[in-house]
């Protein structure tokens, strides 16, 4: 099992009882239409069925909580997925309430880090055309739009979109912080 801490971030991963604070702070059509398999209305069983999901142990996936001096909030989730293309996909949402204030990229790139000391050659993202602020994210994060755009299914539109597709080389790059915390 792994985890990431940020200057203000706690990458862990989500267990059964996060289920009602994953279900609040993903509840919001917006976001879940820019998520390729998050279906709407989004709904406690959905997070019940999400956190149970066996996770490949090479692939992370996280739920994104904010420290702070009471308990953590969950604002969040961040991962790594296999595509059946073979190719490793970054992904990553951030609740609403939290948005603009950096969070995706401090998240994001606690990710390529972990991706980096995992040894994975290169990383994939994709963002929704009308998505452009992850586009954003992705660019901060020194990923490189491809040129490329692809249709892909979204659960919560129920019907396919454009993603515009970016890569991440990884070779040769520097692991430094944050470190993967193991337990």
């Amino acid at each position: 099992m792994m985890f990431a801490r940020t200057e203000r971030l706690l990458l862990r991963p989500g267990w059964g009882e996060d289920a009602h604070q994953l279900a609040r702070a993903i509840a919001d059509e917006q976001i879940v239409r820019n998520l390729a398999t998050a279906p709407w209305p989004y709904a406690l069983q959905d997070a019940e069925a999400f956190l149970a999901t066996p996770r490949d142990p090479a692939m992370p996936s996280f739920l994104i909580t904010e420290r702070t001096d009471a308990a953590p909030r969950l604002i969040g989730a961040c991962g790594l997925s296999r595509r059946p293309s073979g190719a490793v996909e970054l992904g990553y949402w951030i609740a609403r309430p939290f948005w603009n204030q950096g969070f995706a990229t401090e998240a994001g790139r606690a990710l390529v880090e972990i991706a980096c000391t995992l040894k994975l050659p290169r990383l994939e993202a994709s963002h929704f055309v009308d998505n452009p602020a992850s586009g954003r994210v992705l660019e901060k994060l020194g990923f490189i739009a491809t040129g490329m755009m692809a249709p892909r299914r979204s659960c919560a539109r129920a019907e396919e979109a454009m993603t515009r597709i970016y890569r991440l080389s990884l070779t040769n790059r520097d692991c430094c912080d944050p470190q993967p915390l193991a337990a």
